[in-house]
C-alpha cells in the first residue's frame, strides 16, 4: 500500500518542473480566454472608432458605386477599381486586425507569462499521428471540450437571438432608410450586438480559465518517488556528498599538517590533544591556532613537530581549554593569554638555550601550574560534576 501511494500524484509540481514544462513550451493556454480578449480589442477599437468607420465604409461603397460611362466600356476599369477599393478597406480595418492581433498575443501571457522556446516549433509526428488524434477525440478530455463547445454554441446562440429579437424593429427599419442613416444604424446595432457576445464570452472565460490552470497543474503533478528523486539530484546523491565531505576533511588535514612545522609550539595532553600555536609579533594581536587535533590527529601533529623541531610542551589543562575554545586560523580566547604567555617565554628561552648550544646557560624550567581558568578546561569541569 505504500508502495502504492509512492506513485500516485498527490503532490503539487515543483518550481524545477515548472521551469522545465516553461521551457517545452507546456504553459496554461484558454482559447475562450483568446476568443474573449479578441472580441473586446475589436470591440473596443469599433467603439471608439465607429463614426469614422462607418462614414469611411460609407465613402468606399459610394465610390465603388459611382462611375462613368467610360468604365463601362473599358475592360481594366473594373479591375482597377476593386484593387484600390480592396486596398482602402484593408487600410479602414487595420486598426481593428491590430488590436484583435494584440488582443491575441496578450491571452496567453496573462495566464501563462511570455514564454519563446524553439522547442515548441519543432517536428513532432505524434501530433498528426491519426489513431493518436482518435485517442484524444474520444477521451475525457475530448468530451470535456464537447461538453464546454456545445454549451459555447448555446450561450452564444442565445445571445445572438436575444440581440436580434430585441432590435427586429430596427433591423427592418433600415430597409427604407437612406444609406447614409442606414449605415450608421447598423453600426450602432453592430456595436450592441458585439457587446452583448462579448459580455457571453467573457462568461465562458471567467469558467474556462480556472478550469485550465486546474487542469495543467494537475497534470504536472508528482508522485512522492519524484520528489525524493528531484531532491536528490537538486541536493546530490547522500553517498556522494559523503564522498565529499571525506575527501575535503582529508585536504582540510593535510593543510593544518603543512602548517605545523610552522608552529612555535605544540601544547599536548600528553597523547589525547595537541594544538599546534604560532606567534609573529609583527602580524598578530595574539597566538594563533595554526592546527589541533585529538587521538590519532594529535599524535601525526607530535610526530610532525618532533621531526621538524617544533617544541613539544605538556600542558593538559590548556591542551584541553585550546581544543575546546578555538578552531584553526583563531587567535587564541583572551582569558588564556596569560598561560600561553608563560608558555611563548618558555619557547623563547629554550631557543636561546639551543642557539647558543647550551654552554654557560641552565636549560629553562617547563612551566607545570598554568593559569588556565576552570571554567575553561573541559576536565575540571567534568571533575566538578563527578
Amino acid at each position: 500500500m505504500a508502495e502504492d501511494s509512492d506513485l500516485e500524484r498527490t503532490e503539487p509540481a515543483s518550481s524545477s518542473r515548472l521551469e522545465k514544462a516553461r521551457q517545452e513550451g507546456r504553459v496554461p493556454q484558454s482559447r475562450e480566454l483568446t476568443a474573449f480578449l479578441v472580441l473586446l480589442a475589436g470591440a473596443s477599437g469599433f467603439w471608439s472608432m465607429g463614426n469614422w468607420l462607418t462614414q469611411s465604409a460609407s465613402g468606399i461603397v459610394r465610390q465603388g458605386l459611382s462611375f462613368g460611362r467610360d468604365a463601362v466600356f473599358d475592360s481594366h476599369a473594373l479591375g482597377i477599381t476593386l484593387h484600390t477599393q480592396a486596398w482602402q478597406a484593408l487600410l479602414l480595418a487595420a486598426p481593428l486586425f491590430l488590436l484583435a492581433a494584440l488582443g491575441a498575443v496578450a491571452s496567453p501571457t496573462l495566464i501563462g507569462g511570455l514564454v519563446f522556446t524553439p522547442n515548441a516549433m519543432s517536428m513532432d509526428l505524434g501530433r498528426i499521428n491519426p489513431l493518436k488524434g482518435l485517442g484524444r477525440i474520444f477521451s475525457m478530455q475530448g468530451v470535456a471540450e464537447l461538453i464546454k463547445a456545445l454549451l459555447k454554441a448555446a450561450l452564444v446562440g442565445g445571445v445572438v437571438y436575444w440581440v436580434v429579437i430585441r432590435q427586429q424593429d430596427e433591423l427592418f427599419a433600415l430597409l427604407s432608410q437612406p444609406l447614409e442613416s442606414g449605415l450608421v444604424s447598423f453600426g450602432h446595432m453592430l456595436q450592441f450586438a458585439i457587446l452583448a457576445l462579448v459580455g457571453g464570452i467573457a462568461l465562458i472565460a471567467a469558467i474556462d480559465v480556472p478550469f485550465q490552470l486546474w487542469q495543467y497543474y494537475s497534470k504536472l503533478r508528482m508522485t512522492k518517488e519524484e520528489v525524493r528523486q528531484e531532491g536528490k539530484e537538486q541536493e546530490g546523491d547522500p553517498q556522494v556528498k559523503a564522498r565529499i565531505r571525506s575527501q575535503q576533511r582529508e585536504l582540510a588535514r593535510k593543510r593544518m599538517m603543512s602548517e605545523v612545522p610552522k608552529a612555535d609550539v605544540v601544547v599536548t595532553n600528553p597523547s589525547h590533544y595537541a594544538v599546534a600555536l604560532k606567534y609573529d609579533s609583527s602580524n598578530m594581536g595574539a597566538p594563533q591556532v595554526v592546527a589541533k587535533g585529538m587521538n590519532l590527529i594529535a599524535q601525526k601533529i607530535r610526530e610532525v613537530a618532533a621531526e621538524n623541531g617544533v617544541p613539544l610542551l605538556e600542558a593538559p589543562p590548556l591542551a584541553r581549554a585550546l581544543y575546546r575554545h578555538s578552531d584553526i586560523g583563531d587567535q587564541i580566547p583572551a582569558a588564556l593569554y596569560t598561560a600561553v604567555a608563560e608558555v611563548m617565554a618558555y619557547v623563547y628561552q629554550l631557543n636561546q638555550f639551543l642557539a647558543g648550544g647550551g654552554k654557560g646557560l641552565l636549560p629553562p624550567q617547563q612551566p607545570t601550574a598554568l593559569p588556565v581558568p576552570s571554567d575553561m578546561d573541559p576536565g575540571a569541569l567534568e571533575a566538578l560534576a563527578a
